[in-house]
């Protein structure tokens, strides 16, 4: 009787006899993940019209990479977790080779050297690419060892995130740069890192503060810092970006002015509106509102990651998982806190909204793994 009882509980969480065999599980796809990111695609589309003031051109090649992405997350939800844990090493030296690449020979803009554009491919960012596939590698190397992670362990997974992160930051890139060394910070969190080294790291990075504005810090940077902490100081100068998108959040109120009826991107006030100010345009023209429905399906995609890592059947898994839904939680609190004035202007794109290619794509990926967890755990188990 004890058996049958085990044998039943088994079945009701799914991981037991009788295996869930619908054909979104046979297609190893999480349908309800799925389901909320294509409704943020589609949402961002329609914001990203309003803010390309319907530019065709960029619009079309949106929608050529969102469909992109979603090839790239079914074909790597097909992949076992195993497999994706052999290849991580593998697909960190690469993505290395690459930023080495970006330095060398990349594709430079507005005064970054962030691209590369090889003959019959679309210009790619492959520092997007590093933020999945870092806590990729750290979480691959840490559930090698014992729980929580000794301290060579943790030493070694600093030098993992840290080497592309560096590489990033000479691009220069500081933004993209912390959430690389952010998403390999949470893959040490989860897996339960003593205290004692975390408040350690904290102190030794708050006293080099002052060496870094100093000797590294460009001037652009200190500069957004500055104007961070008092933008009225230049308001026709450092200062516009930011009081341009605070005018433009505070005047869409409750209900906001209508799609295709926003004032400040229409006519030229509100800097970058269709990339990182995004969010300025979708709160001027859908109000208090249009924001709640973005914050709420955010809310539901973490909240579904989250519980894809809760449920996951093996430590490298829940690590994985855990830290691909913190990152993706922290790309939407930096952007929307930089654009209302609560952070500093660091460049971050707003996840699956913003104009851009390879950060959709990248997130994607990410997703895709997320899927590959949640759906081959059958498999690992043996049933």
């Amino acid at each position: 009787m004890e058996i049958l009882e085990y044998g039943r509980q088994g079945t009701e969480l799914g991981y037991g006899l009788e295996p869930d065999r619908s054909i979104w599980t046979r297609l190893h796809i999480d349908l309800p993940l799925l389901i909320a990111l294509t409704v943020m695609l589609g949402f961002g589309l329609m914001v990203l019209y309003s803010a390309t003031d319907g530019n065709m051109p960029e619009l079309e090649r949106q929608v050529a990479l969102i469909g992109l992405a979603y090839v790239v997350l079914f074909a790597v939800a097909q992949l076992e977790v195993r497999t994706l844990r052999q290849w991580a090493p593998w697909l960190y030296l690469g993505g290395l080779c690459l930023l080495v690449a970006v330095l060398v020979m990349g594709d430079s803009a507005k005064g970054a050297q962030r691209w590369l554009d090889f003959p019959g491919l679309p210009r790619f960012q492959p520092s997007e690419v590093m933020k999945t596939i870092v806590p990729l590698t750290v979480a691959g190397f840490l559930a090698r060892g014992s729980m929580p992670p000794k301290f060579l362990n943790v030493l070694g997974a600093l030098v993992i995130l840290g080497i592309p992160a560096v590489l990033t930051s000479m691009q220069p890139d500081l933004g993209t740069a912390l959430l690389i060394a952010v998403a390999g910070v949470f893959v040490l969190l989860l897996c339960g890192v003593r205290w004692k080294l975390v408040f350690t790291a904290l102190g030794l990075a708050m006293a080099a503060i002052p060496a870094l504005w100093i000797f590294y810090l460009q001037d652009y940077q200190k500069q957004r810092v500055l104007t961070f902490l008092d933008p009225e100081s230049e308001p026709l100068g450092a200062g516009w970006n930011i009081i341009q998108s605070k005018t433009a959040i505070g005047s869409g109120g409750l209900y906001g002015k209508g799609w295709l009826n926003g004032v400040q991107s229409r006519l030229d006030f509100l800097p970058e509106g269709q990339t990182d100010f995004i969010v300025a345009v979708l709160a001027e023209e859908f109000g208090l509102l249009g924001m709640l429905f973005l914050l709420m399906l955010y809310s539901v995609i973490i909240g579904r990651a989250l519980y894809i890592g809760a449920m996951a059947q093996d430590l490298f898994s829940r690590l994985l998982a855990g830290s691909l839904a913190l990152t993706f939680f922290v790309y939407v609190f930096v952007n929307i806190g930089m654009v209302s004035g609560l952070l500093p202007v660091v460049g971050v794109p707003l996840p699956l909204v913003s104009l851009g290619g390879t950060s959709i794509v990248s997130l994607m990926l990410g997703f895709g793994i997320l899927m590959s967890i949640h759906t081959h755990k059958v498999t690992r188990l043996g049933y």
